[in-house]
């Protein structure tokens, strides 16, 4: 398997995705009225090999993007592989019906969404049909995150694919998120394609890893050192009392 660097853009399993021709979104009414996802559907995103972060502040659209295009993918939307679904309560937003995903021809099919806010009803979904994947209920939040990442997401037999996270962070420790880290980087020299929506500087600090950071003004590429939260994250740990004389 040849690294990152190296790998063609015809092995990508989403090179690209753009709003369909007619798709019938309005620029007037959510999720169409959030800057970054106005511009995907205006402009489209393409999508390097590797991993790509989508960094914003809460209600900045990256956890809408990266449901849409999970969903766009053909992911379940709460969450697991595309080889099983499972509903609990619908509540994604239409935006992975307006997307249209332009895949490599020879890539992997495969792949997973990890969205944090709802894998309590994947894992008793995953309970349901026993195996060995009925146990991750019994674990911590944490615990479960990390068993999943070495059975399903870094596991051999799914060396490549579409993994697409939404703030893993969630559940994780300082030492967990590192775990992580080094994972994901294992991941991409297999050959896996990953999109993450996080809040975590760690994370962010993946080498090579492309940073597309979200807000009022849509989306625009960064590096880590000027990243918002990273700046943010460094004035707080110099001085935290600079913050909390605001706040307490």
């Amino acid at each position: 398997m040849t690294e990152r660097g190296d790998r063609l853009d015809d092995d990508r399993p989403v090179r690209r995705v753009r709003a369909y021709q007619d798709a019938p979104w309005d620029p007037d009414v959510w999720p169409a009225t959030i800057p970054a996802v106005a511009q995907v559907l205006l402009e489209g995103l393409e999508l390097a090999s590797g991993v790509t972060f989508l960094v914003g502040e809460n209600g900045s659209g990256k956890s809408t993007l990266v449901e849409g295009i999970a969903t766009a993918y053909g992911l379940p939307a709460e969450g697991g592989s595309n080889q099983g679904s499972h509903v609990t309560r619908a509540s994604e937003s239409p935006l992975g019906e307006w997307l249209l995903v332009e895949r490599s021809p020879t890539a992997a099919r495969w792949g997973f969404f990890l969205r944090a806010e709802t894998m309590h009803g994947y894992y008793t979904y995953l309970e349901a049909l026993g195996g060995p994947d009925a146990v991750l209920h019994s674990l911590s939040h944490g615990e479960s995150f990390n068993e999943l990442l070495q059975t399903k997401l870094n596991h051999p037999q799914f060396v490549a694919g579409l993994i697409v996270l939404d703030e893993p962070e969630a559940a994780l420790s300082f030492e967990s998120t590192l775990r992580w880290l080094a994972n994901l980087n294992e991941m991409v020299k297999r050959g896996t394609q990953v999109l993450c929506a996080t809040h975590s500087p760690i994370l962010a600090s993946l080498p090579g890893a492309r940073l597309l950071e979200t807000g009022e003004w849509g989306i625009r590429e960064s590096t880590w050192e000027d990243l918002e939260i990273v700046r943010h994250w460094k004035f707080y740990l110099s001085d935290p009392q600079r913050y909390l004389r605001h706040l307490l």
